[in-house]
Parts: structure tokens; sequence; C-alpha cells
């Protein structure tokens, strides 16, 4: 097969190394010029992750990167999607089809990503999402796991799955886009309040994070028109290892690193995400005393940096786990 990734990060790069060197499929690997991303796989040939294929064609020329194939996978921050979408509009993408291997909800509008995708211009048959547990680190030391993908078209959805299984990855059909798609987006909440907990010697209150965590987001995926279950499945209870308890996990850190008052400097999705999912909550009339937490926690961070808010910040923890709701667990 032909593949072109989107976007030469930290997951990008992980998927155009899985799918040339373990599925043997041809990659075109497009970054921005100026991105160190990308600066650091043209002059090294790798980066912390992985080393670049033989089957990889690294490129910065997006135009070529679309036309390189059929299948384009996009792999970027949840909130520049639409932005970049404009641009890979500009080039013939009739007949393409895209995986979303990305999770997020966009903070300004509450759109789940593959929402953005239709109204970008693309048919939501021709989109699907790849979400699920599993860690770079693990993979490339051949440590399988399982993922999802999911689509509006079950057809497409079939094919990318068996298509991309691998004896390193074994993929399962989602049957609930919404449940996919927001369970996946707001395990990096939950991912963050977990750091929070670790940072703060509460390791303990682990265990009520998930049961009230998988509950909350099952609430707003019922009120969105999906499966209350599916906070239950793979994308979200099922990530809940690689996000609340691994030392790989971005957002986990940050909480953790937050709460010590110090800052991370790569990528956590969950910030924003928990912002998105407040408004989507406020709006629906949902109760996410959770989500809430964390973002409180969040816009206080300079006051942990201060070493001022670690106090505060366990108050609006310790508020949480005594709080009540009609659907507690």
């Amino acid at each position: 097969m032909k593949i072109s990734v989107l976007g030469c990060g930290r997951w990008g790069s992980f998927i155009s190394w899985y799918q040339a060197s373990v599925l043997q499929n041809n990659v075109s690997l497009w970054g921005l010029e100026e991105d160190y991303s990308y600066k650091i796989l043209k002059e090294k040939g790798a980066n912390e992750y992985v080393a670049l294929h033989e089957n990889i064609t690294l490129t910065c020329n997006l135009q070529q990167a679309v036309s390189f194939a059929d299948i384009i996978i996009i792999s970027i921050s949840s909130q520049g999607l639409r932005g970049f979408m404009k641009r890979v509009t500009n080039y013939d993408v009739q007949n393409k089809k895209f995986v979303l291997c990305m999770k997020g909800v966009e903070e300004a509008t509450g759109k789940r990503l593959s929402e953005v995708m239709v109204e970008s211009g693309i048919d939501k048959n021709n989109v699907a999402v790849w979400v699920g547990p599993g860690h770079i680190q693990a993979f490339t030391k051949g440590i399988p796991n399982c993922m999802v993908i999911d689509s509006a078209n079950e057809e497409l959805k079939k094919y990318l799955a068996d298509s991309f299984k691998s004896n390193l990855i074994r993929f399962y059909y989602g049957n609930d886009l919404i449940g996919t798609e927001l369970g996946a987006a707001a395990k990096n909440v939950l991912g963050i309040a977990a750091g929070v907990l670790d940072g703060s010697g509460y390791v303990s209150l682990k265990g009520p994070l998930m049961a009230r965590g998988a509950n909350e987001v099952g609430r707003l995926i019922q009120a969105l028109g999906g499966n209350f279950n599916s906070a239950y499945g793979l994308a979200h209870l099922g990530d809940y290892e690689t996000t609340l308890f691994s030392e790989y996990s971005h957002n986990r850190k940050y909480g953790e690193m937050m709460v010590k008052g110090n800052k991370f400097e790569k990528l956590a999705e969950g910030v924003t995400t928990a912002r998105a999912i407040k408004k989507l909550g406020d709006r629906l009339g949902v109760d996410l005393p959770i989500t809430t937490a964390v973002v409180e926690a969040c816009a206080n961070s300079k006051a942990f940096e201060n070493g001022e808010g670690a106090n505060q910040c366990m108050q609006i923890i310790l508020k949480l786990f005594e709080r009540q709701t009609k659907s507690e667990f």
C-alpha cells in the first residue's frame, strides 16, 4: 500500500515507522520545514522514538504528500486541524480516505475531529479515526497492544482495520463514532487528574477517579447521542493504563509536574480538551465535576509555578471526591 502521513511529531513518526517497517508499506511523511520535529528527522534520519525506514520518504512539500497516496493519515495537534485542512483541501482530495490518528475536541466549537473534517469539505464516508491504548516506547520494543478504528462508513472501517493489523497491533472495529472520539479525547483529561494525584501523594484516589471518570464521560457521550457504555471500551477505559499510570503519558506527566510547580514542555492535549469538554457539558446540562476540577487546576498553573497553588489544587481534588452527583458510579 501507499500511505501518506501528515505530521512528523511523536505519533506521526511512529505511524510512519509502523506502516513502513511492520506492514512494509511505502510511506510519504510530511512535516513543516521550520518545525523541530521535521528538522531532526531531516538531519539525523531519526528522532528519540524511531529511525526513518527505507520505505519512508520525508518531505515538506504538502502537495506532494497529499497526492502520493489515496489513504492519508493525519497526526497533528487537534486544535490545528481546521486550519490545516484549509491547506490540504487546496489540492485534489476528492477520492482520498482520511484517518485521524489524534485525539481531542475543538475548543472553539466543541466539535469532534471527524465533524471538523466534514465541515472542511471531506465526505463523512471518507473519514475514519484511529485511537486506543499504546505507547511508542512499548511498541518499538515489540510489546503488542490493541487499538480501535471507527468511522461512519462500515466498509472503510473494516478495510482499514484489516489492512493495518499485525502481530504488534490488533485492531478492533469501533461501533460508536461519537463514543470512540469523545472517549479517546476525554481520557487525556483524566490523565491530567491522575498526574495531580501522583504529584500530591494521593495515588490511592486513582480508583475512585477511574470509576467516576468513566461514568462522567459516559453521561456526556450519551447526551451527545452516543452509547453510554462506549466509555468502558478500548478508546476510553481501555486506555487508562497508558494514560493514568504510565511514565510515558504526557497528560499524566503534565498534571504531576504542574502540581509540583514545574513546567511540562511537551504537548498535553488534555489541557485544551478539558476546556472544550466543559463547554460541551455546560451547553448540554451535563454535570462534569472531574473535568471542571481539571480546568480549574490548569487555570491555576501559574500559582503552582510560584509555589502557591499546591494546596489550592488539593482542595479542588478533595472537593471533587466529596461531591455528590445523581449518578455517582
